[in-house]
């Protein structure tokens, strides 16, 4: 079946998180990813734990669905190969810190001379230029230095770093995003381009309701737990077993209020409205948080759900892999990978009607496709 990115050809020289990541999401949507890897150890994520039979579920979790070749970029012979690779793709992909490229003969202006219709993206901590340019970066550190450290957590508490690794995934989504683009601009010109994609760069753009709000008033936002820093009530409260995420928006107010048995609040002038209740919450936030802990998480969800009040319950991974919701949407699917069989992963969240995306085939073994892509492309039959 025709995916929407069948025919294109990207040369992968990412590693860790961040391109790899952007890759994936290319070849989920039917690119053809070549993974070009050094000799002996590829990709360092390959030896990132848990294993399953020797196979990191770290590198197979980002790296499904490619082809791995394995070339010495630091040898002319090597280089050479990359270089007439490039005639072939539509894309190259890379995430070293800035002048690993130039140093190895290897950076844009070289490529370009070799295809000038090529889409170079290269992805860093803090970009091509600037002070910080020449510097590495990785996930925390641009979360450090971007700010959501400083939101995340409860008020008054140590900053923390989210649960998930978005220094990275934020940026490979944006370089995808932008690989997308110089494609789609590239059919009406003809020509490649540069893609500069810098990880402090993307935290800042994710986090530009706090910008917005700093710019507005001059104060400096801080972690607020679960709550919502301009309305009220937008927050995970504590039930009698757990917890439940509730967000009352519009005219759902006095709805919500009878459902706590507040019907008392419904007119107070402090509460009237969403942004009223955020910054009244400290008085707001008692007179509810002691209801919740009367029923169960179920039963405050069947009230709120007939009432159409937004919520649900804070789950856990392993609740989140069984959701009736997450499965219906194919989100858990199963690809072979050799020589254990089976295994899941979490599948692409992009759902096309006419050309459907998912996740394709098994991560591949270190060089497994070299003999392959180098007879087929070059008419040649080993590596470098």
């Amino acid at each position: 079946m025709a995916q929407p990115l069948d025919g294109i050809r990207i040369l992968d020289l990412t590693w860790a998180l961040s391109g790899p990541y952007a890759t994936m999401v290319l070849a989920d949507l039917g690119a053809e990813v070549i993974k070009v890897e050094r000799p002996g150890t590829g990709d360092l994520a390959r030896g990132n734990g848990p294993f399953l039979d020797g196979i990191s579920s770290y590198f197979l979790s980002i790296n499904r669905g490619k082809k791995s070749i394995v070339l010495d970029l630091t040898t002319p012979e090597g280089k050479d190969t990359l270089l007439r690779l490039v005639k072939h793709a539509d894309v190259l992909v890379e995430n070293l810190v800035p002048g690993t490229m130039k140093k190895l003969g290897l950076d844009y202006p070289v490529v370009r001379a070799h295809n000038p219709g090529i889409i170079y993206a290269a992805i860093s901590g803090f970009g091509q230029t600037g002070p910080r340019a020449a510097r590495p970066a990785l996930d925390i550190t641009v979360q450090a230095m971007g700010g959501i450290m400083s939101l995340t957590g409860e008020p008054g508490g140590k900053p923390l770093r989210p649960g998930a690794s978005l220094g990275d995934i934020v940026a490979g989504l944006f370089a995808a995003i932008g690989i997308l683009a110089a494609l789609e601009e590239r059919r009406k010109s003809g020509q490649g381009q540069m893609l500069d994609i810098s990880m402090l760069d993307c935290q800042v753009a994710v986090l530009e309701n706090a910008f917005a709000r700093y710019f507005a008033t001059g104060q400096v936002p801080g972690p607020l737990g679960t709550r919502h820093p301009v309305t009220a009530p937008f927050q995970a409260f504590e039930t009698r077993d757990g917890y439940v995420a509730v967000a009352v928006v519009g005219q759902q107010w006095p709805l919500f209020c009878a459902a706590i048995e507040g019907v008392d609040l419904i007119d107070d002038p402090r509460f009237a409205t969403g942004y009223l209740r955020s910054q009244n919450y400290e008085l707001l936030e008692p007179l509810l948080r002691e209801p919740f802990k009367t029923r169960s998480s179920q039963e405050w969800l069947e009230k709120f759900e007939a009432l159409e009040i937004p919520c649900g319950p804070v789950n856990t991974i392993d609740r989140v892999a069984i959701d009736p919701q997450v499965l219906a949407r194919e989100m858990i699917v199963e690809v072979p990978q050799p020589p254990i069989g089976q295994v899941k992963v979490v599948n692409t969240p992009i759902k096309l009607s006419r050309t459907p995306c998912r996740a394709r085939g098994p991560c591949p073994q270190l060089g497994e496709h070299t003999q392959e892509v180098l007879s087929s492309l070059l008419g040649e039959g080993r590596g470098q």
